[in-house]
């Protein structure tokens, strides 16, 4: 049993954590919930500049976090993060899988779209295979871990037609449904094969995510699909993600969390 009261369960005091991809839309929510809920967190990706810009602003409102070297589409990137972590902290006890390229347009306006697709596939699918299981076997070594993936709604649903009506958008982008998808599965089979360690994975499936760019149409369409009203904002996804990675979650594993109003439910 966890010891403490249930607040206390909730608690990252003393953990280690590894964001990839900490400073794009969702990674900064993402970075900043598991370092105000006490972790040492790394963010990692290709650009260290924007990372160590994005990192100097979590330390100066408290929180502490340090940006890392890392691209996906190389195997000894992966391999060298994770060396460099267990020797600098002994352990990764979280990994959050947010890292995302996605260099396709919509299906059709690509003349490359196979080059596109394989190029996605190289980062989103292998990458992700690929660092779960370094940090993974790391953490089935010391007997404890969790592993978050951050997926999309677009991993269980197809895409909307009515939502980008009469608007410049257009969400039928084939790679990033293709591999959100498979993120949901991969999932499932990472729980499966750490779970004998006390590794556990959950994915989570946030919806769209509003920002400043969006037209008033495509977000009073997208709202009205959803059960709450409204899209995704800046703190939406920050609970989920503590939760599964903190010890109140420590009997779950393999599911897949929608956080998006009920765009999936309805």
């Amino acid at each position: 049993m966890t010891a403490g009261t249930v607040l206390d369960w909730f608690s990252l005091q003393e953990k280690v954590a590894l964001v990839t991809g900490g400073a794009g839309k969702y990674g900064v929510q993402i970075t900043t919930a598991v370092a105000e809920a006490g972790a040492k967190t790394y963010i990692a990706s290709r650009n260290l500049d924007q990372l160590e810009e994005a990192a100097a602003s979590h330390r100066s409102a408290g929180r502490d976090v340090w940006a890392a070297q890392l691209d996906l589409s190389r195997e000894e990137s992966i391999m060298s993060l994770r060396d460099e972590l267990l020797e600098q902290e002994g352990r990764v006890d979280i990994l959050i899988n947010n890292s995302v390229l996605r260099p396709m347009r919509p299906m059709g306006d690509d003349h490359d779209d196979v080059a596109k697709f394989d190029l996605s596939m190289r980062v989103n699918a292998t990458g992700l295979f690929a660092i779960t299981r370094a940090i993974g076997d790391a953490m089935a070594e010391r007997g404890k871990g969790s592993i978050i993936n951050i997926g999309s709604i677009h991993g269980m649903v197809g895409p909307d037609r009515t939502i980008y009506r009469g608007t410049d958008m257009d969400g039928f982008v084939p790679d990033y449904f293709f591999h959100k998808g498979g993120m949901i599965n991969f999932t499932r089979f990472v729980a499966s094969y750490y779970g004998p360690y006390d590794v556990r994975c959950n994915c989570i499936s946030p919806g769209g995510l509003r920002t400043q760019a969006h037209p008033e149409r495509f977000l009073k369409q997208y709202s009205d699909r959803t059960f709450l009203g409204r899209m995704a904002n800046d703190t939406d996804a920050m609970g989920a993600v503590v939760f599964l990675a903190s010890e109140a979650s420590a009997y779950i594993t393999g599911i897949n969390l929608p956080v998006d109003g009920g765009y999936t439910a309805k």
